[in-house]
């Protein structure tokens, strides 16, 4: 297994000062919005702003991640995109796993174009029998000299129409308990045998997908980490994943509650009274869930986020079914009218139109990334420290577990 990235150390003045050199000297070299933002993004990776926790060389300086929100602060009010947008899957998961757990050619060949968004990521996790028992996969990989032949299915896969890479966890070793007989590789979405068919969802979009795999072949140097290290390597995008869903932590009154706000705001005024102690008690825990992520960041020094994330990324799921749903209810009758379906509702893109995607979308806040009940699980059992669920199929082998 590669070397961990350096990890985060004590804030000085003096690093802080770096950052702010390279930063104005990226903001001069290439000013804004006169570059191209691949040629920026490209300027910022090569200065190590990129992940700023990441070594030198690969997007960072081996400074702490507490560092990060300043540099985005700068670059963003200074009109730079926002890498997570423009590449969700690939900087918020895909980058950090492949940074941990990728060999020296793997670092080099895939974090730069990654993080400047010229190559999409997904990652390949759930199956039609392994949704939140992700370890209970059936996927398989065969070693055949230097390459590994992938059969079988992945769904719900996010972006996996636009995606150049995929990280995906498949079953190399029947014999051994689910967790550890599960490996994981880069894996090329335009080879031979890779398939991807489109998941429409009820607000008009398809931003998911199913993925069939047919003898597609793998060469064994994109392995990351060893065999059977799969389950471990998953477990580094998944906590980046609820980070990254869940973490956030934008400004005070920003995100869904301010469009609840807004829509209030447009009420008259005598309608107002009926609905304000509803929105101040979902603003109040909309400003409880921002400072718990505040402190869980605060929490992360060393780079690698751990079961905190998931505290996140439930409640702030749940909080945001409860604010569209109140969304709707603030536009009465109105919410029943959709936009155009074929293109994702969004319509005029007025408040409202955009408020009626966002509740149906809402829904899926709480499956992406980690059921809200499988969250509870990980809370209860590692944060809490209650007692684990049953597990009858801890000591047998994958082959020898029922499975429907």
């Amino acid at each position: 297994m590669a070397a961990p990235p350096s990890v985060g150390r004590v804030s000085t003045t003096s690093e802080l000062s770096e950052i702010d050199a390279l930063i104005d000297e990226l903001l001069r070299d290439h000013p804004l919005p006169a570059t191209p933002m691949t040629e920026f993004l490209g300027a910022q990776f090569d200065r190590g702003l990129a992940w700023v926790h990441f070594p030198h060389g690969l997007g960072g300086l081996g400074l702490s991640p507490k560092h990060q929100p300043h540099i985005n602060a700068r670059l963003f009010s200074a009109g730079a995109a926002n890498p997570f947008m423009l590449n969700p899957m690939g900087y918020g998961m895909c980058g950090p796993t492949v940074v941990e757990w990728g060999s020296t050619e793997q670092k080099q060949r895939y974090l730069r174009p990654l993080f400047t968004a010229q190559e999409m990521w997904c990652q390949l996790f759930s199956e039609p029998g392994a949704g939140s028992d992700v370890a209970g996969l059936s996927m398989t990989a065969v070693r055949d000299g230097d390459e590994w032949i992938l059969n079988g299915q992945k769904v719900w896969t996010s972006l996996a129409h636009l995606a150049r890479w995929g990280l995906v966890i498949v079953r190399t070793d029947p014999n051994a308990v689910k967790h550890a007989g599960i490996t994981a590789f880069v894996v090329d979405m335009h080879a031979p045998g890779v398939e991807v068919r489109p998941l429409r969802q009820m607000t008009g979009s398809a931003e998911f997908n199913e993925v069939y795999f047919t003898d597609v072949r793998v060469p064994a140097a994109e392995m990351l980490g060893s065999p059977g290290e799969g389950w471990r390597v998953s477990l580094t995008t998944l906590m980046n994943e609820r980070t990254a869903i869940g973490g956030s932590t934008p400004p005070r009154g920003s995100g869904p509650i301010a469009s609840a706000v807004a829509l209030y705001a447009d009420l008259p005024l005598d309608q107002q009274a009926a609905y304000r102690d509803r929105l101040m008690q979902l603003w109040c825990e909309a400003e409880a869930i921002r400072l718990n992520n505040l402190r869980a960041s605060a929490n992360r020094r060393m780079g690698s986020p751990g079961p905190e994330g998931s505290i996140g990324k439930m409640a702030g799921a749940e909080h945001n079914i409860r604010v569209q749903e109140f969304c709707m209810d603030l536009m009465g009758a109105e919410a029943m009218l959709y936009g155009d379906y074929a293109s994702g509702g969004v319509g005029t893109g007025s408040l409202a139109d955009i408020a009626k995607v966002a509740f149906l979308r809402s829904r899926a806040n709480t499956i992406e990334g980690g059921t809200a009940e499988i969250m509870r699980n990980i809370l209860g059992e590692r944060v809490l420290g209650l007692p684990g669920d049953v597990r009858v199929d801890r000591d047998r082998p994958w082959k020898d577990v029922p499975r429907s």
